[in-house]
């Protein structure tokens, strides 16, 4: 039984969505600076809708001085100069509802960068109207507990959280137990204006022509909140507003609790590649599952996925992201065959997909690079996007030293050019896989899950309606046979397989789907 405070009208498109990340700095530069921009994006459109996804997850855009690669703003209504402007912006809205896709915006509601208007206000001594835009201590030798802190560099006696790195200071939420003086409700007047600015930054993206947000660290913003009540209660009073004014605007979380994130208004929550989630065992450990050596597990995965799945009522709205901006690429770990079978997981679990740029060619992690613009070691999984074969693999024409990150230099290096002319490539399963998901119900973001074997071969059946659909899932290098499996095959990637008499014969390195025909 749904509970009704779960209720709410979910936009139909996130039905079917299959969601691309666009990191913008690196997709596509169209005026030759060496850094990816909205125009560049827009010249892209179509080659994200031939791959088969509908929708896109940008990530922050807005004017920064990028110590954290744009997730530290210092202007929450001006996109930043290096892609374009507002209008621009628009423009990219405008062409994507052309081609029948959605666009979530990146939004930051946690925190700003040091260099925001509101920031250098709240560092003054005098009380004004910012002095509680943030999380100050009264005094200079107190520390926020659980939190770094910025101090020292103003007037103002106290010192100031900061979510991540020491340019970020934290956003004042309230806090949900006070026990110190200087903690304030969510409802004194400091916290009511920060979500009230929220709710306007929110208001100005979507009259422009967003579709929603991707919500950076949505269930930190309450502080002291162990339960997470205040952040839930927060965000209800987000969407109450979103339902009264925009109600098609769509909302995922960047959370890692499903069952905390929809009760709060959420309609798709991430699974994090950090925390309980177990997201790593499947592809980027020592021995990940997705690995043709057959040494992985992922039976922590299954329990802490199902255990997710029933706290959020079979509702079945948590995305698996192949990767994104924070971490390693698949391709660090796993070859473009291994890679396959991995993309065969992806793209028929529930919840809406994600694709992260280049991720459907395999491009690589580069190796070595010094850190840009607060990546360090992440830095190597934001290298410019692989378009051809041409100057700078088609990404842009500035000189090579001007690249917003340096390239993958390897001869053999992946490119869409290339592996769209290979209908063996990953690119053609990829592309293969999202059109088997977009045209069998079972499949969509909604169907419903049973695991029905854990181990090699992992075995689930997906069903919605009236039609099921059972997945195999064969990393390994040696075949294996499924028992009790009746219907047809719909489709299968890597080797061959069969089926006879309810038996299921599946090569290694290989995965099948299977239409239960009663």
């Amino acid at each position: 039984m749904e509970s009704k405070q779960w209720k709410r009208k979910q936009p139909k498109w996130l039905d079917n969505a299959i969601f691309y990340e666009i990191y913008p700095q690196s997709f596509k530069d169209s005026n030759g600076d060496g850094i990816g921009d909205f125009q560049g994006i827009i010249e892209k459109l179509d080659y994200i809708r031939t791959l088969g996804c509908n929708a896109i997850w940008m990530n922050p855009c807005f004017v920064s001085p990028f110590g954290d690669a744009g997730y530290d703003v210092a202007d929450y209504y001006t996109a930043a100069p290096r892609y374009g402007t507002n209008e621009d912006l628009k423009q990219l809205f405008d062409e994507v509802h052309k081609r029948g896709m959605h666009i979530l915006l990146d939004l930051v509601p946690g925190h700003t960068s040091v260099e925001h208007p509101w920031f250098l206000e709240s560092m003054k001594a005098e009380k004004n109207t910012y002095s509680d835009r943030y999380v100050w201590t009264d005094s200079i030798w107190e520390e926020p507990q659980g939190m770094g802190c910025i101090r020292g560099i103003s007037d103002r006696d106290g010192s100031c959280a900061v979510n991540f790195f020491s340019h970020q200071p934290a956003l004042n939420y309230g806090y949900y137990k006070i026990d110190r003086s200087w903690q304030q409700s969510p409802e004194d007047e400091g916290p009511q204006a920060t979500l009230e600015e929220l709710e306007n930054i929110m208001r100005f993206w979507l009259r422009l022509g967003a579709d929603g947000f991707r919500v950076d660290m949505a269930g930190s913003l309450v502080k002291n909140d162990e339960d997470s009540k205040g952040t839930i209660k927060l965000w209800q009073k987000v969407r109450a507003f979103l339902d009264e004014e925009f109600p098609d605007a769509a909302m995922v979380s960047e959370w890692g609790e499903p069952d905390k994130s929809l009760q709060g208004g959420f309609h798709m929550d991430f699974l994090l590649h950090f925390g309980p989630s177990h997201y790593n065992d499947l592809f980027r450990c020592e021995e990940p599952y997705f690995s043709s050596r057959g040494k992985g597990n992922i039976t922590q995965f299954v329990e802490k996925y199902l255990e997710n799945y029933e706290k959020s009522e079979r509702k079945g709205l948590i995305c698996i992201p192949s990767g994104n901006h924070d971490m390693d690429r698949l391709a660090r770990t796993l070859s473009q065959q291994e890679m396959k079978i991995a993309f065969a997981f992806l793209l028929s679990m529930p919840g809406a997909p994600f694709i992260y740029y280049g991720d459907e060619i395999g491009m690589r992690y580069v190796e070595n690079l010094t850190s840009v613009e607060g990546g360090y070691n992440r830095t190597g999984s934001r290298s410019p996007m692989q378009w051809d074969d041409t100057e700078n693999a088609g990404f842009s024409t500035a000189p090579e030293e001007r690249l917003y990150i340096k390239q993958d230099a390897s001869a053999d290096r992946p490119t869409v050019a290339a592996q769209m002319a290979d209908k063996d490539s990953l690119w053609h399963t990829v592309n293969q896989l999202i059109t088997l998901r977009l045209v069998n119900r079972a499949l969509s973001n909604c169907g419903e899950i049973e695991f029905l074997q854990v181990g090699y071969p992992l075995v689930y059946r997906r069903w919605l309606n009236s039609q099921s659909i059972t997945v195999i899932i064969n990393p390994a290098v040696s075949a294996a046979c499924v028992e009790g499996i009746p219907g047809r095959i719909l489709y299968n990637v890597g080797g061959s397989a069969t089926l006879a008499g309810g038996q299921c014969r599946v090569d290694g390195m290989s995965a099948v789907f299977i239409e239960d025909e009663e």
